[in-house]
């Protein structure tokens, strides 16, 4: 795909300009739920000291510091941090300590990002102002990108006043952020708002932008969501539109009082779009077309219809793409909606060799937990992320981008948004993921998309992400990774998942022409497979299945343990002569031979048994896995032509995709995708909407078959927002 890049805009960074007017880039909040868990992410009542390890350059660093971090962690005490008691939080923006005590701002939503600031746009100085009313100490403070903190300012205050401060923003070039803390004297002290602002020139724009949110069956959430938009006024001031893009079986405009609620109070600014499932892809990119296309919008967010928003989030996002020094997309974080306090990731890339995600920051976690380890205390989350993409839960995107880009790669499910911000970043348009502007989603970490009918998703959409943007000969890793994966699933009696990934193969290997043809009717294709295959069938009960018999137990009654590495050639080879040739068992067609729960269902360990029962990842259903020697012979054989004619063809068919990517992702080309899928007429639509119980059955049946199809889930376990 042959792209203009973004004009280099890049403004030269400018001294601060005494009396200039003031633009708000950050506020202190507090959270609208004052619930227990998410109270760490905005406040804290306890002082905490640096995790960083400090030594020398080149001295002590390396493997010797984390063997000593390593130890010293595991010397320390865990105490988990003084919470902040949940009465005291009765204000949006303001807050009174109690006399003798602090609080302290350094926390994920109130701590400014310096960093991103300094690296993404021309500001160089920040004005902090703090209203404050009784006594205390205000202490201003600053982190390195090593996590070291270091006092800026501290000053006292006495009875109803404002201070200001001026902070310079010319250091913090790998990373470190700003905060301040609050200590009450003798007397409460309360804290009456606080601002983050800087010249208000240094802004590239000021801009509007309409949300993108995709729906399908979970009209509670959307509903909520378009809630949280209308009762808040400074959203408002900036939405053109909500455009909500509804593409299930139980709809929106099912739920005639509370979506008529909506409308009235949101008026012109809320529009309701159904159209046929066409997966989170198709979803989105009706809502950047509309948003592009009306020509008002400065950006549009796409945003997921189960998350929980943080509305300032929104705010943040949009402030930081207008002072932005380029047009940029901008990301916010993903919180795990079951765990509050638990960020699921910091920011991630695509590992260029495997074409897989990857934790931005080298010594970084997903699902760190604020409660425990508050923000000032954990050095890596003070060095600056720098991204491939952000999962499309909450990113914004400048329309101008959409514009000169194209829409969504037309893949359905998995790798959309990693695909997305991969062109974006080679068109010029980079991604940034930012700190403050946080969501709370449905993690996935409990979740297992590599297994069942979204393998063919991962698969395809993987594969043809390598072959549009993989910068090695033959993709890298990626054709040899795919072949150990179809070995691994073969030797665990996953004879549906790697059927799905068969067929992702053969449509990879036909070529780009047929993804718009196929986004509308891929699932139920693949869903039709289903019936065939015994570890496809589920039950909600082990009970329902006959009763475990062992032929023959374990040796020495020793657990089943993975291969080592060396030894990996030799035990493949073995077992895989086993599953092509030996026959199975006759008692396992009678009786599974175990019974094994998710987290224990190792293809390592599968691959000794002929039957089992293995549960699924949500702990709601039980399949049975039979062995089958010539589903083995038959799909090995398949697998084996499918990747000799990848690796062979690699150079060829990545010109095709390259070739067709702009014509495939146009607004044409989706306009088209878009007429040729709209709303099923349901059997409601067609008896009225007083139709009696058979019919409403009938719609929900509908809706079970359709199930979470378009749901976004980021590329972990192979998407990318993927999803």
């Amino acid at each position: 795909m042959n792209v203009t890049p973004a004009p280099a805009t890049t403004r030269e960074a400018a001294d601060p300009v005494e009396g200039a007017p003031q633009r708000l880039l950050q506020r202190l909040i507090l959270p609208h739920e004052s619930s227990p868990d998410i109270v760490p992410l905005y406040i804290e009542a306890s002082d905490v000291r640096s995790g960083a390890i400090g030594s020398a350059f080149g001295l002590g660093g390396g493997a010797d510091r984390a063997a000593r971090s390593t130890a010293e962690t595991a010397r320390a005490p865990r105490s988990t941090p003084a919470p902040v008691d949940v009465s005291e939080l009765s204000e949006r923006h303001a807050v009174r300590i109690p006399a003798q005590t602090m609080r302290s701002f350094g926390t994920y939503f109130n701590a400014f990002p310096a960093s991103y600031w300094r690296r993404w746009t021309p500001v160089r100085a920040l004005r902090l102002t703090i209203r404050t009313a009784g006594s205390g100490q205000l202490i201003v403070m600053r982190s390195t990108a090593r996590g070291t903190l270091q006092r800026q300012e501290a000053r006292t205050v006495h009875g109803a006043g404002e201070q200001v401060f001026e902070l310079p923003l010319t250091a913090f070039g790998d990373g470190g952020w700003y905060w301040f803390d609050a200590y009450a004297g003798a007397e409460d002290l309360t804290i009456l708002g606080a601002e983050w602002t800087a010249d208000a020139h240094l802004a590239r724009t000021e801009g509007t932008f309409s949300l993108s949110m995709t729906t399908m069956n979970k009209v509670a959430y959307c509903l909520e969501n378009i809630r949280t938009i209308a009762q808040d006024p400074d959203l408002r001031s900036l939405l053109d539109v909500m455009y909500v893009i509804d593409q299930g079986a139980d709809r929106l405009s099912d739920h005639a009082e509370e979506l008529g609620e909506l409308q009235d109070s949101l008026g012109a600014q809320l529009e309701i779009i159904e159209q046929g499932n066409i997966g989170g892809s198709g979803g989105f990119s009706r809502g950047m077309y509309e948003a592009a296309t009306a020509g008002t919008s400065t950006y549009v967010i796409n945003c997921d219809d189960d998350i929980v928003l943080e509305p300032e989030s929104l705010l943040r996002m949009s402030t930081f793409a207008d002072f932005a020094t380029r047009p940029t997309l901008v990301g916010a974080h993903m919180f795990d909606l079951n765990n509050r306090s638990v960020l699921h990731t910091f920011g991630e890339v695509v590992d260029p060799w495997r074409i897989q995600p990857a934790v931005a920051i080298p010594d970084g976690e997903t699902g760190h937990d604020f409660a425990q380890d508050p923000l000032r205390s954990t050095p890596w989350l003070h060095r600056r992320a720098d991204v491939d993409y952000n999962g499309w839960w909450s990113c914004l995107i400048p329309t101008e981008t959409v514009r000169a880009i194209g829409l969504s790669l037309p893949v359905f499910i998995k790798w959309d948004d990693a695909e997305y911000g991969l062109r974006a970043k080679k068109a010029g348009y980079p991604t940034v993921s930012l700190p403050g502007a946080g969501v709370w989603h449905m993690s996935w970490v409990d979740k297992d998309d590599l297994v069942g009918w979204q393998a063919y998703f991962h698969e395809r959409n993987r594969i043809i992400t390598a072959l549009l943007h993989s910068p090695y000969e033959r993709g890298g890793r990626v054709v040899k990774e795919s072949q150990f994966m179809d070995i691994k699933h073969l030797i665990s009696m996953q004879y549906y998942t790697e059927a799905g990934r068969l067929m992702a193969q053969r449509d990879v290997l036909a070529g780009p022409e047929a993804l718009h043809p196929s986004i509308g009717t891929k699932l139920p294709e693949i869903r039709a497979m289903a019936a065939s295959f015994d570890d496809a069938v589920a039950k909600k009960d082990p009970d329902l299945y006959p009763p475990v018999h062992v032929d023959k137990p374990p040796r020495k009654g020793r657990p089943f343990t993975e291969p080592r590495r060396l030894m990996l050639p030799v035990w493949t080879a073995k077992t895989l002569a086993k599953q092509l040739l030996a026959p199975p068992r006759a008692r396992a067609e009678e009786n599974p031979q175990a019974a094994i729960a998710h987290l224990d269902a190792k293809w390592w360990r599968l691959s000794a048994y002929d039957s089992a029962l293995v549960s699924n990842a949500e702990g709601t259903q039980v399949s049975w896995y039979k062995r089958d020697p010539r589903q083995v012979r038959e799909m090995l054989a398949e697998a084996l032509s499918a990747h000799v004619a990848l690796h062979r063809g690699w150079s060829t068919l990545s010109e095709r995709y390259r070739e067709a990517s702009a014509r495939i992702t146009s607004f044409d080309a989706w306009e088209r995708t878009f007429a040729e899928n709209p709303a099923p007429v349901r059997e409601r639509d067609r008896v009225g909407h007083d139709a009696g119980s058979d019919d409403a059955e009938s719609d929900t049946a509908q809706a079970q078959v359709q199930d979470t199809a378009q749901d976004p889930a980021p590329a972990h376990g192979g998407g990318g927002s993927a999803a």
